[in-house]
């Protein structure tokens, strides 16, 4: 194995349709733990999201695509809350199985969880001042072109892509640090084919790039992460 360059040939096991009930649920709902832990949504919230959503001066809208068992969407609506950002959360997922448990996770004022894909909103025509998604990218093969234009698209103001950044210490670390959380759930053996599926961030620009010239801005807002920022054309 070498983490020198990206695995796409990889599948993880959650994305089977037939892999175990049981475990998936599991695996969606500690996903909130992990994201807390590693995902650095904390401090993008903090430098990019909220000043943004601040300055409409207005109830927002954002859109998280992608949305899995909605643990994200729920922890920033928290956030927004306590700032005094008043916004209209809306989390998707073409799979059924995560929209049952984001809808499991709770129904909370301001929060809208569909199960529906990102092409089906762009033909309703609606837009968000801001969309989102998280661990998403990776997954995604040559549909990610398709999947960042509908961003844009339906977004009017920012665009925020957040993943993994492959590395052989990050895949180190977390094969170790996952042990706690992992009986009963797919997260190590997915975690660790995530990060070897993973762009590193000059393989993310130049992806991007290569799509939409001159659109994306790859960052590393903290560490083992990447970052891909846009303005939406919506």
């Amino acid at each position: 194995m070498t983490l020198a360059v990206r695995d796409e040939r990889l599948a993880e096991l959650m994305d089977d349709p037939a892999c175990d009930p049981d475990r998936l649920r599991a695996t969606l709902r500690r996903f909130g733990t992990i994201n807390r832990l590693v995902s650095g949504w904390g401090a993008v919230y903090r430098r990019r999201l909220a000043p943004h959503l601040s300055t409409l001066r207005r109830s927002a809208r954002v859109l998280d695509m992608g949305c899995g068992g909605g643990d994200l969407v729920l922890r920033l609506a928290a956030a927004a809350r306590r700032d005094g950002i008043q916004v209209e959360w809306t989390g998707i997922d073409p799979d059924p199985r995560s929209y049952e448990v984001a809808l499991e996770r709770g129904r909370e004022d301001g929060v809208t969880f569909r199960c529906t894909d990102a092409a089906t909103l762009v033909a309703e025509g609606v837009t968000y001042d801001a969309v989102l998604s998280n661990h998403v990218l990776h997954h995604l093969g040559s549909d990610l072109p398709s999947f960042v234009s509908e961003s844009l698209t339906l977004s009017h103001g920012l665009v925020l892509h957040s993943d993994i950044a492959r590395s052989r210490l990050a895949y180190a670390l977390y094969a170790i640090g996952i042990t706690p959380f992992a009986p009963g759930t797919f997260l190590r053996t997915d975690g660790l084919r995530s990060i070897r599926r993973s762009y590193t961030p000059a393989e993310l620009a130049a992806v991007l790039d290569e799509a939409m010239p001159g659109t994306w801005d790859v960052q590393t807002p903290a560490p083992f992460r990447v970052l891909a920022t846009g303005r939406g054309r919506g």
